[in-house]
Formats: structure tokens, sequence, C-alpha cells
């Protein structure tokens, strides 16, 4: 009887999931960018990285608030959604590559070796998951010296 309500209890909770990815609305003007970098700058690190949003308000993670997100710092990798089409379904990741500020924090310093890195500013709902129409930046590259 216990592996029985297990597998309901599973089966339930699959079906439940999906239902909650993706299901924070924003407006369809609201916008993320960078303030103070653009493709193509050369900089030295450490990197300081100011974030901008547009339509929006910034919450910490956790707060359920309409019309707010925090930022999510993406370095080096591929365009958000492009080949890892989960993270828009199930949430941005943690990690040296998808850098989280659920503070509600609006600027960073980054330290990155010298050389060419890509950045992208993407913001989530109060549970770290990418809104109903995703608030992006484009990919930005920029060189270190």
């Amino acid at each position: 009887m216990k592996n029985h309500f297990l597998v309901m209890t599973l089966a339930a909770a699959s079906f439940a999931l999906p239902a909650l990815a993706q299901d924070t609305p924003a407006p369809a003007d609201a916008e993320v960018y960078f303030i103070n970098l653009s493709d193509g700058d050369t900089v030295t690190s450490p990197v300081l990285v100011k974030f901008g949003l547009k339509g929006m308000g910034v919450a910490p993670a956790g707060v359920e608030k309409e019309n707010t997100g925090h930022h999510h710092l993406l370095v080096n990798r591929p365009a958000f959604g492009s080949e890892d089409a989960e993270e828009l379904e199930f949430g941005i990741p943690a990690d040296e590559q998808h850098i989280h500020f659920g503070g509600g924090q609006t600027e960073t310093t980054i330290d990155l070796e010298p050389g060419e890195h890509t950045l992208q500013m993407v913001l989530g709902d109060l549970n770290h998951i990418v809104h109903a129409d995703p608030v992006m930046s484009e990919v930005i590259t920029i060189t270190v010296e």
C-alpha cells in the first residue's frame, strides 16, 4: 500500500510541476539591460556590472509582488534558452555561469580572466523561474585585458 501511495503522489507531482513553471506574467514592454557595458567593450578585471530594468520592479527572491523579479547574470554560456530549454521551464540553475542576485541587488563586481567573455541578464520570478514572457537581455561579448 505504501508503494501505491508513493506512486500516486509522484504521479500527481509530475502533473503539478509544469503548471508552476513559467506562470508568472511580465509586462510586454519589460526590458532588462546592462547599464554600463555594451557589446564589444574592452574592460579590466574585476568588472563592474550594473543591471538595468524597465517596465518592472526588483524584488528579492521569495517575495511575491506583481510585475517584479530579480536579476541573474549568465557568464560564458550560450544565449539563455537556446540549447537548455529546461532552464526556461524549470528555473535558472545556480552555478558559476548562472549567478543569482536573489537579494534584489542591481550591480555586482566579477573577476574574469583576460580574454573574451559573454554576458547576459535574465530576470527571474520569486522562485528563480523565468517569467511567462521571458525578460532577458541580448548576449554581449566583452574583452578583459
